[in-house]
């Protein structure tokens, strides 16, 4: 059987506390462990959008919900003391880079701190395996290098970057110092899909902006990014959390999850081909660049040690990922319930892993 299969048996009645549930991630990972079987908490802040994700699916109801920061370490410990989780992923986090710029320090806290809290609640709390999602961005900005391997340096120019660095550097220090536990980081790639409200993210602005009738204000639309849907990574964290139940020693480091290098796309063609796919878009035009933050023009990362070790590949491309989260937000916007696409979407993914492992 192909190691790339995410196993239902695996997860039948396994306990998984997600941080950051209520995220646009978190939501579509909290739904797919729980169509798993999975006994699923999940540990986050309330929802910082209307509408969410969270709250359109009503994931809660399904889970174990508690309210908490993951700046407060007593609070995660509680947690994960009262829940006892075989498996984290930790998905909390301040994840905007123009937000960063606005509050580094609570970045820092929330990114850096935040981790920290969460990998030694799960060491004292018994947990076997710690997934901690991290970004293609916590590398050093050295845009003539491409794709970023997870031997590359570490750093970042801005301040959720070098954040997403030092919670790399925070989870190799758990893994070297601690080794009862199994511990992996997930570096992905710019993620989308249907359901992100998220501001400051593209296409959650595209669809905010194409049904108010305008269009879309870009600040760098010539940025180049490894765009890919959303449940790609998630398959990715699936597998490698498999692999820490059943090797652990043989994960137990960093991990790239992004789209094969030709998938990545500027800003202004993944708009270009997003409005395509909805009917009257106003395309996009270019925001002042005075005053604008830095931000990398050239992104993407190499998954080529998944491919080889956990059979993980992208089953989508680009173009079929616009056309599902396009699809989505269209259904949706005409009454759809947001759950039940979800779980559509999962079948079909699901489907396609299956379809692809079959001799």
């Amino acid at each position: 059987m192909s190691r790339a299969l995410v196993l239902p048996h695996v997860w039948e009645n396994r306990r998984v506390l997600i941080t950051g549930h209520t995220g646009f991630k978190g939501s579509w990972l909290s739904v797919w462990l729980m169509r798993l079987g999975a006994r699923v908490a999940g540990f986050a802040l309330a929802p910082d959008t209307a509408p969410n994700l969270s709250e359109q699916a009503g994931i809660e109801a399904g889970m174990q919900p508690v309210r908490g920061d993951v700046r407060d370490a007593r609070a995660v410990a509680d947690a994960v003391r009262g829940f006892a989780p075989e498996i984290v992923f930790h998905l909390a986090a301040q994840p905007l880079v123009r937000r960063g710029y606005a509050d580094p320090l609570g970045t820092f806290a929330t990114n850096v701190m935040g981790t920290a809290n969460v990998l030694e609640a799960a060491r004292q709390g018994g947990a076997r395996g710690v997934i901690v999602v991290s970004s293609d961005k916590c590398y050093a900005n050295r845009e003539w290098v491409w794709p970023y391997r997870e031997d590359d340096a570490l750093g970042g120019h801005d301040p959720y970057s070098a954040s997403k660095a030092c919670a790399e550097l925070a989870a190799a220090a758990w893994r070297s110092s601690f080794p009862g536990m199994a511990i992996a980081t997930a570096r992905a790639g710019n993620v989308i899909g249907g359901g992100d409200w998220a501001a400051e993210r593209l296409l959650p602005d595209c669809v905010r902006a194409f049904a108010a009738g305008e269009a879309v204000r870009l600040r760098h639309p010539g940025a180049t990014r490894p765009w890919q849907h959303v449940l790609e990574p998630l398959a990715g964290y699936l597998l490698l959390a498999q692999r820490l139940l059943d090797a652990p020693a043989t994960v137990a480091e960093a991990w790239n999850f992004g789209p094969d290098p030709a998938e990545a796309h500027s800003v202004g063609a993944v708009v270009e081909a997003f409005a395509a796919l909805w009917p009257g878009a106003r395309g996009w035009v270019r925001e002042g660049e005075g005053g604008q933050p830095h931000e990398a023009g050239l992104l993407a990362v190499s998954a080529a040690k998944a491919r080889a070790r956990l059979d993980w590949r992208p089953r989508l491309k680009l173009a079929e990922a616009l056309e599902w989260t396009a699809g989505w937000y269209r259904r949706h916007r005409e009454g759809a319930p947001a759950l039940a696409l979800m779980g559509e979407q999962i079948a079909l993914y699901t489907a396609r892993l299956a379809s692809a492992a079959t001799p």
